[in-house]
């Protein structure tokens, strides 16, 4: 992931925020809850045209994604729902930004091929997701891919500051990228669970087959013996 140094710096300044938040009566929580509600105000300036401004709400949104982890492992309040929590708002966040954009796609002349590929970006934003969260509930690992959703939000925050043709190429570059992600994840997936496969049969050998019964059947003895004996009295 071309993030991945960025993600590294950003969550080392945001330590150093999260223990001067630790300070306040602010949890976890409610700093997942308020960058939801900041990404939806940058999806209503995206819907309005306000495109610019947009992008850089949607920067400072993002920052609370990373902000909400830093406070829990300060404040040591990391529990699964506080994760499920951080899940599920990222989902409605990004969704708002894909309606903001269809919003201001439609008030715009031929909007069609826009409109299309915000609905391929969305379709394929919300795959790679799910591919994942449903891989790692069944015991798989599922971390690979070209663009999770850090590499999408910097592309959108991108594709916002620069607006016009930049913006649309951008989304169908989304739009196309984020679906390939979401085939890579199913692949590896499918990876991992031949491996299982070829694993448990490696563990489990075929048993052999029992050998065959060459001593002769009581009946079918009765019966030699009587063809024996009808052939000695010939």
């Amino acid at each position: 992931m071309f993030t991945h140094r960025l993600q590294i710096w950003v969550r080392r300044r945001a330590q150093a925020a999260a223990r001067w938040l630790a300070k306040l009566p602010i949890t976890p929580n409610q700093v997942t809850v308020a960058g939801m509600l900041v990404v939806f105000a940058a999806g209503a300036l995206v819907a309005t045209g306000h495109l610019l401004v947009a992008g850089i709400v949607l920067a400072f949104g993002g920052t609370f994604d990373i902000l909400d982890g830093a406070l829990a492992r300060v404040t040591k309040r990391s529990y699964s729902y506080g994760a499920f929590l951080d899940s599920t708002t990222d989902r409605y966040a990004e969704a708002a930004i894909y309606v903001g954009l269809v919003a201001y796609y439609v008030g715009q002349p031929n909007p069609r091929p826009a409109v299309l590929g915000v609905l391929f970006a969305l379709v394929g934003s919300f795959s790679v997701s799910y591919v994942r969260a449903r891989a790692q509930s069944l015991g798989f690992q599922c971390e690979s891919g070209l663009f999770a959703r850090p590499e999408r939000i910097v592309v959108i925050i991108a594709g916002l500051v620069f607006g016009g043709a930049i913006l649309f190429w951008i989304i169908w570059g989304l739009a196309i990228l984020a679906n390939f992600t979401a085939l890579q994840r199913v692949r590896e997936v499918w990876l991992q669970a031949r491996a299982r496969r070829v694993a448990v049969a490696v563990e489990e050998p075929t048993p052999p087959a029992p050998a065959p019964d060459l001593a002769p059947a009581p009946a079918k003895q009765r019966a030699a013996k009587r063809n024996l004996a009808g052939q000695t009295d010939l």
